[in-house]
């Protein structure tokens, strides 16, 4: 008589993994450095407030961004200017009111060839709103990029 081993089912492996996973987790501590100590303390305290310092940075470049995107549709007469504010789909509006090929989205997706991609649809966004199309070249420089996309939204 020939023994047949018992499969386990997906559900008890998925059950089995995210145990374990909880148990790393709950092993951190344990690992991790005295942090009960005045020293430990401190640097768990400065290490969240730059967290929060960045992640404020960051949410305040995200909306501005948004919003000189959505001020850039909304004078180019591009619909679904609200587009701006869904990070993915933003691209989309953005090829929109260059008036390129939605296929081209997936050149955003290939490391290299997206800068090349990015600075030619700025370059289109800048001459839709009728300004030299140089400023779309900006856009790759950092901090340059922000007056850059301000100008194309808020000049006249």
């Amino acid at each position: 008589m020939q023994i047949v081993p018992r499969r386990r089912s997906k559900l008890a492996l998925v059950v089995f993994s995210l145990l374990a996973s909880l148990a790393m987790l709950a092993a951190v501590p344990l690992m991790a450095d005295d942090s009960s100590t005045a020293a430990g303390v401190a640097g768990v305290a400065a290490m969240g407030a730059a967290f929060l310092f960045m992640a404020v940075i960051g949410i305040a470049f995200y909306v501005y961004f948004a919003l000189a995107l959505q001020t850039i549709a909304k004078k180019t007469n591009t619909p679904n200017d609200w587009w701006a504010w869904v990070p993915i789909i933003s691209a989309i509006l953005m090829l929109n009111i260059a008036k390129k090929p939605v296929w081209w989205f997936i050149l955003f997706l290939v490391p290299l060839v997206n800068i090349v991609i990015i600075i030619i649809t700025f370059m289109a966004i800048a001459e839709a709103r009728n300004k030299p199309n140089w400023w779309g070249i900006l856009m790759i420089l950092p901090l340059v990029n922000l007056i850059a996309i301000g100008y194309l939204a808020w000049a006249d």
